[in-house]
């Protein structure tokens, strides 16, 4: 089958990035993304970026490599934007090139030891015990389990209700963060470029007494690509905030504490790990 994974491509490495908070990384205010882990999505109305998470979500992300790499999303539409929630995207439902793509073990949560390193956000969070930052992906932590967030920009797969039912439709999250949607959704990427595309995505839900939006109206995917898979002269370079880095680490204090004086009344020191952007910086494009 086209879209078969092999089992090589399953077994990528887990935590290849786990426990890299190191003295080297506390250095470096700014990480290189690789171009193998790096998406170019072009829509009608410009380009996003989108950095893969194969160190938390392995089959994923390989098989959503795959999939790219066979122009399977090229000509698809987002079919359900849910203004504040959510947009989504995929072949049309039931159709041949749906039935074709493998249905995957969700990927919710990760297991972690007392060596596994992250940059702290908060304790006692309304979700988990604690909140932080690994490799430049917002994250939640209870003993010795952890999940992703989905947090604005997140990218995860959509489902149906069994768990194990996620193939190849997916969203980015548009909205507030739908926190309780953590560990029952497989998250496997984040937008580093572009949000502002992604926000403009027509919607396809209306409010009751409008009229519906004609699905000649929903925004297509003109391409989706791997970066790798980009020529040269069109790839988008970006590097982004390296999250295991003392400056990052000093940024979360100081956005905790408030301390400017445009704060005359101090908010309490509380911090959502998904109110803390990881700024990106674009290299070069010569498209």
């Amino acid at each position: 089958m086209i879209y078969s994974i092999h089992k090589k491509l399953l077994a990528l490495c887990l935590f290849a990035f786990i426990g890299t908070c190191n003295a080297n990384n506390a250095d470096k205010p700014w990480r290189m993304l690789d171009i193998n882990n790096t998406v170019l999505l072009a829509l009608p109305h410009g380009k996003v970026v989108i950095e893969l998470a194969p160190q938390f979500s392995p089959k994923h992300v390989a098989q959503f490599s795959a999939l790219l790499k066979n122009s399977f999303y090229d000509g698809t539409k987002f079919y359900r934007v849910i203004d504040g929630f959510v947009a989504q995207a995929g072949p049309a439902e039931d159709s041949e090139k749906d039935s074709l793509v493998a249905t995957l073990a969700i990927e919710g949560e990760f297991s972690m030891d007392d060596n596994w390193s992250f940059t702290q956000v908060q304790r006692k969070d309304l979700f988990a015990k604690y909140t932080g930052f690994q490799q430049g992906f917002a994250l939640a932590k209870n003993n010795n389990s952890a999940w992703l967030t989905h947090c604005p920009g997140t990218l995860a797969m959509a489902r149906g209700n069994e768990a194990d039912s996620a193939s190849s439709h997916f969203y980015f999250v548009i909205g507030q963060a739908p926190r309780y949607l953590d560990r029952i959704m497989t998250i496997f990427g984040r937008v580093v470029y572009g949000m502002e595309h992604i926000q403009s995505i027509q919607r396809t839900s209306v409010i009751e007494g409008e009229a519906s939006i004609d699905a000649g109206m929903y925004t297509p995917i003109v391409s989706m690509k791997l970066m790798a898979d980009v020529p040269i002269a069109e790839r988008i370079i970006i590097e982004v905030e390296n999250t295991e880095a003392k400056a990052f680490a000093k940024r979360i204090e100081e956005r905790r504490a408030r301390k400017d004086a445009f704060f005359y009344k101090k908010p309490p020191p509380v911090l959502d790990v998904c109110q803390v952007p990881i700024r990106s910086r674009l290299i070069t494009t010569e498209s």
